[in-house]
């Protein structure tokens, strides 16, 4: 089930955009015939709305002050939509929030459709997210279709990046994101100026296809005026695109190359892991068994590996912070379950405590780099069977270790949680152990599951309360009831740490 299916499916949306201190802006101009409806619809999706009234003289500034509920900035003469947008965004930034949408207030957008953006939000944390209109069976004029067609070709010319609907106003914008608001325009091509301003900064830009509603060419309400406004985008354009040469060009090139750097680096580290624990592995794992050693020094050796490999990954990825509020020590056997995002994740797992072992997937089990010392180190298979694997891990709880399982079965490719399986959960009830959860944010970001790269994104592990067998008894009727409670808390916990860290 994706996230917005977890919205759709009886959470709050507003409550869950307040929590991400998601709030709407809206500049208005002239729009009386339909502000109050626009302002009503997105009040029943979004608590916090903030609406810029900019110097209407229709009779829209007198609705406004008859709407309850809404924060209302009001500028005493018309002073352009990108100076109207600047003074929301401004303002949302002085309030606390972390993203602001903006939308319409002329009726196009569907403020529907905002779950559509926060869903868009959570799987791209720290991206700006641009509502791609479905204009399909939509009466447009020519000058209209021209107007997008050339937004959308200068905005790849200066930025590199393909963007399907680079004029549309229905946007969620990442403010600690925003160094730079709109300085050269006031009016609406100043949307063009932060889009571009964004891109050569680094800011991920992805769309997401939203509805539109264009009434009736007798009934619509436009600002646009073709002479000056094209006049305006002309000089915009040529001036993006010389600068683009003196600075977007050279600033994009400088991030491809500290992107391989970064992903060099940490194909070096991972190497260097390779080159000390298989041989150390192929001499003491013999020698173990013919003189009747434990295997600790090879648990000794992955934890250090492990400290070490996660000192150095920091310099490609980010900083590393583990969150242990509960004064976590590992001395006491607990079935450990965490989020799969990366291969990042085994590292800094490891680093925690020499007192751990991993039920694992076919492919690390029977690696040729580095599988030879994780079977000797007792790490199972989960295709071994549950049947099989049981006794094992009541022998190794038995030891006082930790088992450490990830319940999704495979990396997310979103860093979204998928489906729990309820494996791990069912040797929690039959072995009556502690649950330890661990929740994981960031690491997929910085090595995505098909990624080839090593990006820069702060990894944050935060170590939960345990759960013991008597209070895991009593969040449900069956294990399966119980694997979803806890999906759901790793759901709603990692949205807060993910807001905490957006970057």
């Amino acid at each position: 089930m994706s996230e917005h299916e977890y919205i759709t499916k009886g959470t709050d949306t507003a409550e869950l955009l307040h929590g991400r201190k998601i709030c709407v802006v809206i500049p208005t101009y002239n729009n009386a015939g339909t502000i109050s409806d626009v302002v009503t619809r997105t009040q029943t999706q979004c608590r916090d709305v903030i609406v810029v009234n900019d110097g209407s003289t229709d009779g829209t500034g007198e609705l406004l002050k008859k709407t309850d509920g809404i924060t209302l900035i009001e500028n005493h003469k018309n002073q352009g939509k990108g100076t109207a947008l600047k003074r929301g965004l401004q303002k949302a930034r002085e309030m606390g929030f972390t993203y602001a949408i903006t939308l319409d207030a002329d009726g196009q957008h569907f403020p529907e459709d905002i779950p559509l953006l926060l869903e868009c939000n959570l799987r791209n944390p720290g991206a700006i997210v641009i509502g791609n209109r479905k204009m399909d069976g939509i009466k447009r004029s020519g000058g209209s279709k021209f107007a997008n067609a050339f937004g959308n070709f200068w905005f790849c010319v200066q930025t590199l990046h393909w963007l399907p609907d680079t004029q549309s106003g229905f946007r969620l914008y990442p403010l600690h994101k925003l160094h730079v608001l709109p300085l050269l325009t006031s009016r609406y091509e100043a949307e063009l100026e932060l889009l571009v301003s964004a891109a050569w900064n680094g800011v991920k830009i992805v769309s997401v296809p939203v509805n539109v509603y264009y009434p009736p060419q007798e009934e619509r309400v436009t600002h646009f005026r073709p002479g000056p406004d094209f006049t305006r985008i002309f000089v915009l354009n040529t001036f993006l695109c010389a600068l683009a040469f003196v600075w977007g060009y050279p600033f994009y090139v400088i991030r491809v190359a500290d992107t391989i750097a970064r992903t060099v680096f940490a194909l070096m580290v991972y190497l260097l892991g390779v080159c000390i624990l298989t041989p150390f592995s192929l001499f003491y794992v013999p020698a173990s068994k013919l003189l009747g050693l434990s295997n600790t020094p090879l648990h000794m050796l992955l934890h250090a590996s492990g400290k070490v490999i996660t000192c150095l990954l920091q310099i490609a990825a980010g900083k590393v912070t583990v969150c242990n509020t509960q004064g976590e020590d590992f001395r006491k056997p607990a079935i450990i379950i965490c989020n799969h995002q990366s291969h990042l994740d085994l590292m800094i797992l490891l680093s925690l405590t020499r007192k751990i072992v991993f039920l694992t997937n076919n492919w690390v089990y029977n690696s040729p780099f580095f599988g030879y010392i994780l079977r000797h180190a007792e790490y199972y298979p989960v295709s071994m069977g549950y049947d099989k694997l049981k006794p094992k891990i009541k022998d190794l709880t038995d030891r006082g270790y930790c088992i450490a399982v990830f319940p999704e079965g495979t990396r997310s490719e979103d860093c979204q949680i998928g489906r729990f399986h309820k494996g791990a959960f069912q040797l929690a009830d039959d072995l009556k152990t502690d649950i330890l959860p661990l929740v994981m944010y960031g690491a997929g970001r910085a090595l995505p599951k098909h990624g080839k790269y090593m990006r820069r994104s702060p990894i944050v592990l935060h170590i939960e309360k345990r759960t013991s067998p008597q209070e895991f008894e009593k969040l449900g009727h069956t294990i399966l009831e119980r694997a979803k409670r806890f999906r759901r808390f790793y759901i709603h916990r990692l949205a807060d740490i993910s807001n905490e860290n957006d970057d």
